[in-house]
């Protein structure tokens, strides 16, 4: 995986953030989800370095980066601190002007840094998601069953970590695989997904999920209410599977982004939540056209 990307540890304020780098051409900042690690990435990045200069990164609370410390406000791990930690990131690999494109969680980053950074932020892609408060202010029965996650996660510590380290297995095999992970045929090597499960074997990245998902419902949710009426200055390219949660809640999924834009388009794709990680091509394809179009 990564051939001929180079491995680096970038100093930020509040820590070390890891990185794969690869390629030429506009800089393409690549952001994972929930709950997996730059690996979401491993297909797809190399097809972007031909046109791009790919940048790949753990999280902070993933991976080999750095864990932030929770805080009772759970601002540490807020979309605005860590949209911050991975603009520094890009200042320190010399790119002051950059594309972005996040899946799950790691779009909610994308989309934070470009409100909180318009000058910065040339393009951005988000990949099966709508903005957090716009999620929780649509919250209905149906949200509750089918991203029960969402209040799951939320909950006061340890409740969550605890029950989640009492049997990481059922989690993962119960919700993370039924969330559409390892389904796609060719597309999940068993080391890949050996690497996916290890993530909840680390006490500190699951209370760092749980610390994100609890941040995703107080300060997240507060910073885009008082966004509300802001627009994302730069284009914005929305993917989403056909088959997911998101066409079921939201009906026209373009349709929830349209207010926070000026420069919208976007498709339904054949695939699981797990957009990259299912069709590495047709996703490197559509981000290609966006960051550096022929």
């Amino acid at each position: 995986m990564f051939d001929h990307f180079e491995e680096r540890l970038v100093s930020t304020a509040r820590g070390d953030v890891y990185a794969r780098i690869g390629g030429d051409g506009p800089p393409v900042l690549l952001l994972h989800g929930y709950p997996q690690t730059h690996l979401a990435w491993h297909a797809a990045a190399p097809l972007l370095a031909r046109s791009c200069r790919v940048v790949v990164v753990d999280l902070p609370g993933y991976g080999r980066s750095f864990r932030p410390v929770p805080a009772p406000d759970h601002r540490p791990h807020s979309k605005r601190a860590l949209a911050a930690d991975l603009g520094q990131v890009m200042t320190a690999l010399g790119h002051e002007r950059f594309a972005v494109a996040g899946h799950d969680r790691g779009g909610r980053v994308g989309y934070r840094m470009a409100l909180d950074a318009p000058d910065r932020v040339a393009a951005l892609a988000v990949l099966d998601v709508v903005p957090t408060g716009d999620v929780w202010a649509r919250a209905d029965a149906d949200l509750a069953l089918l991203y029960w996650h969402w209040s799951f996660l939320a909950q006061p510590a340890p409740l969550p970590e605890r029950l989640i380290g009492a049997d990481p297995d059922a989690f993962f095999d119960l919700h993370v695989r039924a969330l559409g992970l390892g389904r796609r045929e060719g597309r999940y090597p068993p080391a890949l997904l050996a690497a996916y499960r290890a993530v909840l074997d680390d006490p500190t990245v699951v209370e760092a999920i749980c610390e994100d998902y609890r941040a995703g419902a107080g300060v997240d949710r507060a910073d885009d209410d008082a966004d509300a009426g802001r627009t994302i200055a730069c284009p914005v390219l929305a993917l989403w599977s056909a088959s997911g949660a998101l066409p079921r809640l939201y009906g026209d999924v373009l349709d929830v982004w349209r207010p926070w834009t000026t420069d919208l388009r976007g498709e339904a794709l054949d695939t699981s939540h797990f957009l990259v990680d299912d069709d590495p091509e047709g996703v490197a394809r559509r981000i290609t056209d966006l960051v550096a179009p022929r």
